[in-house]
Parts: structure tokens; C-alpha cells; sequence
């Protein structure tokens, strides 16, 4: 071999050789998303390793992605044909196991149950007509996403719909869950959409919630919530868990292990041995799963599927049921302040979204700008929980549906 048969083999080696349009600006947007991580501190604890595993499945001739290869051979003592492991792929590949499986998202859950106090929801039980409500985006956007079948090109599956209407719920993991159930080939848009309008919780919630609202409503000062039990709080998780999954089986994995990990909170408590387990669920376990989970959504987001008009649309629509969840809480929220003769403000229903706490402290400063005196951060943490639990519901409503 030549000097030049060589260095051009090297360079049809290197990535720069085979590297594409789509795959430069799905790099140009993983460092954009990187940047709003570090300097912005837009969820840099999920949009870092959305980014960064982004721009590691954009990485021409890397191979990170790559299925395993098998080749059937003999088995030369049996004379069976065995299938046999020449390649092992890559290790993106293996670590999408997780979400394919539906095994990271609960595990998620599981941590934010821990990291999350139920005590305002008990306290309030009300607050979970405003967690419902504000799923109002989840279905309205399903609805929306099927009509777009009119236009060519644009049309969505039902279970395509679903997952793109999951997004309303301003909830993560349990738009991952869905979408790698119902329609994985669109994980990647779904997953950056709404991590994305998760982490604008602050720039796209208060003008809604002005705009519904007048300034005499988001003034309203709320009485203070009643202290709630240890024993309220060790069976609430209990009873949740035992109501949700005998009514909606689909729903109980996301559930299940979300008042798992609050039982463990609360359990920890009373029986001090069980500290360790608390601790492992909200810290070193909810981190490692982060990573994994982040890391290999953002691998999802190939160039050539990533940048079609059909990710535009998703984008769209998830703005809409994001918008739309944020409206039907505050208006249900207007109800029930109607409802209790001005005793409830409007404000805490656009925690019904289950981006906790970031919803509830936008529901505290937009309520504090209107009246400084005005604490409304545990008044809107029941919403927010309601939020949880309603948004992974209404998941579980969406897969039996399509399922069928």
C-alpha cells in the first residue's frame, strides 16, 4: 500500500468523512442545549446528559448505537444450531435497554416519591381536582394531533398522538414511558420537547396565568393548611397505590413505585434502619438512573429523523398541551374560587402540572408579585403532587386505550 492508498484510508476512517447536513445541526443543537444547561440552568440535571447524548449519537462512524451481530454456527458437541455474539454493538445500544424495557422511568418515579413531601396533597385533598384538570392539555393535544392526519405529511398514528399529547403533563419519565411504549421512533423529539418546556416552566406559565386572572384573584391570601399525621402520611401511599392500580392496572408500575418511594420517605421516620434505603432512592440511585436515561434519550435524536416537519409539529403540539394544561388549571382553579366564596387563588392550579416544584414556585412568584404578603409554595405543592400522580394516570388511560 502507498503513502496515498494510506492516508486516504485514514481519512475515510475518520467520522469527518462521513459526516452529514442533518447530523451538523443536531450537533450545533446539543451544544445550544449544553449552553442553556451550564449558563442558564435550564434542568441542567436532565438536559446535560440529553445534550451530551445528543451529540454522542450525531458522532459519525462512532458506532455507539450499533445493534449487536449474532451468526448462527454449530454447536460442535450437541451439532445444534446456536446463535453466537460476533459483535457486541455498542454501548448506547445496551444502556436503551432501560428505556425500552420501561424499566428507567418508574425508577425515576420511585426517586421523586422520595424527594417529594405528600403532606400539602393529604392536607388539601381538593388539590386534586386542580391535578386533574390540568391534564386538560394531555387529551385536548391528542384530539389536535389526530387532526393534523387532514394535512399531507403531517399525520400521526393514535398511539403516535398519544405520546405526543403525554407532553401536556410537563412530566418526563412518564412521557418516556409512553413513548417508548406506543411509538419509540419518535422518543427522541418527545423526550427534548418535554424536558424543554419543563425546564421554560418560568417564561411560558406566568403570562398564561395573568392573562386568565385578575389582579384581585392572584392577591388572594390562602388560610394556612392543617398539620397532617404520620400515620395520614404512611398510608396515603398505600391506599393511592392499591386504589389506581385495581382501577387502572396500566398506570401501576409509574404509580406504584412513586408511593413507593414516598413510603420510604415517611417509613424512614419511624424505623431509622430504613434511612438507607430513603437515601439510596432520592440520591445515588435517582442519579445514576438520570444519567442513563438522559444520556440515551438524547441518542435517540438522529439527525435524519430529528430535523422533518413531522418534529416540527411534535414541538408545536407540545407547546400547545403544555399551554393547554397550564390554562385548565387556573380556570378549574377560578371555579373552585367561585366555589369556596374567594378562598382558594386561582393561581396554585397551574402547579397541577407535574414539573415539580418548579410549577409551584412559579404559582409563588406570580402570587407574590401581585401581593408580597401573599405564601402561596405549599398551597400550590398539592396541585403540583396531584400533577404527578394525574399525568401518570392519564398515561396509563392513554396505553389501555391504545393497547386494545
Amino acid at each position: 500500500m502507498s503513502l496515498m492508498e494510506a492516508l486516504k484510508a485514514f481519512y475515510f476512517s475518520m467520522g469527518l468523512s462521513a459526516i452529514t447536513w442533518q447530523e451538523g445541526v443536531m450537533l450545533v443543537i446539543s451544544f445550544v442545549l449544553i449552553y442553556l444547561a451550564l449558563k442558564k440552568g435550564f434542568e441542567p440535571l436532565l438536559l446535560l446528559p440529553i445534550a451530551f447524548g445528543m451529540l454522542l449519537a450525531n458522532l459519525p462512524l462512532a458506532g455507539l448505537n450499533a445493534e449487536p451481530i449474532y451468526q448462527i454456527v454449530t454447536d460442535p458437541v450437541t451439532g445444534e444450531h446456536v446463535h453466537k455474539m460476533v459483535d457486541v454493538g455498542g454501548l448506547l445500544y445496551w444502556l436503551y435497554r432501560g428505556v425500552k424495557l420501561g424499566v428507567y422511568p418508574p425508577l425515576i418515579f420511585m426517586g421523586v416519591g422520595a424527594m417529594t413531601d405528600f403532606g400539602p396533597l393529604i392536607a388539601n385533598p381538593k388539590s386534586l381536582l386542580l391535578g386533574a384538570a390540568a391534564q386538560l392539555g394531555i387529551f385536548t393535544t391528542f384530539l389536535g394531533a389526530l387532526a393534523l392526519n387532514l394535512v399531507p405529511g403531517l399525520g400521526f398514528t393514535v398511539p403516535e398522538a398519544a405520546s405526543i399529547g403525554i407532553i401536556g403533563g410537563a412530566d418526563g419519565p412518564t412521557a418516556i414511558y409512553l413513548t417508548a411504549k406506543l411509538a419509540p421512533q419518535l422518543l427522541g423529539p418527545i423526550a427534548v420537547a418535554a424536558y424543554s418546556y419543563m425546564a421554560l416552566v418560568p417564561l411560558i406559565q406566568p403570562p398564561i396565568m395573568k392573562a386568565l386572572t385578575t389582579k384581585a384573584e392572584r392577591e388572594i391570601v390562602m388560610e394556612q393548611l392543617r398539620p397532617v399525621s404520620k400515620l395520614e402520611k404512611i398510608i396515603f401511599p398505600i391506599l393511592v397505590t392499591v386504589v389506581v392500580s385495581l382501577l387502572l392496572p396500566a398506570a401501576s408500575s409509574l404509580v406504584g413505585m412513586l408511593m413507593f418511594g414516598n413510603l420510604l420517605r415517611e417509613a424512614a421516620t419511624v424505623q431509622s434502619t430504613l434511612n438507607r434505603l430513603f437515601k439510596t432512592a432520592e440520591g445515588e440511585l435517582m442519579n445514576i438512573v438520570v444519567i442513563f436515561l438522559g444520556t440515551t434519550v438524547g441518542a435517540t435524536a438522529n439527525g435524519a429523523l430529528f430535523l422533518s416537519p413531522r418534529t416540527l409539529a411534535i414541538i408545536f403540539l407540545g407547546l400547545a398541551a403544555f399551554s393547554g394544561g397550564t390554562a385548565g388549571g387556573v380556570l378549574f382553579g377560578k371555579i373552585m374560587c367561585k366555589m369556596t366564596g374567594g378562598k382558594v387563588n386561582p393561581l396554585i392550579g397551574s402547579a397541577g402540572v407535574s414539573a415539580v416544584p418548579m410549577a409551584a414556585r412559579v404559582s409563588q412568584k406570580v402570587g407574590q408579585e401581585a401581593n408580597p404578603s401573599n405564601f402561596l409554595l405549599m398551597h400550590a405543592m398539592g396541585p403540583n403532587v396531584a400533577g404527578v400522580i394525574g399525568s401518570a394516570i392519564a398515561a396509563g388511560v392513554l396505553l389501555a386505550m391504545c393497547k386494545m
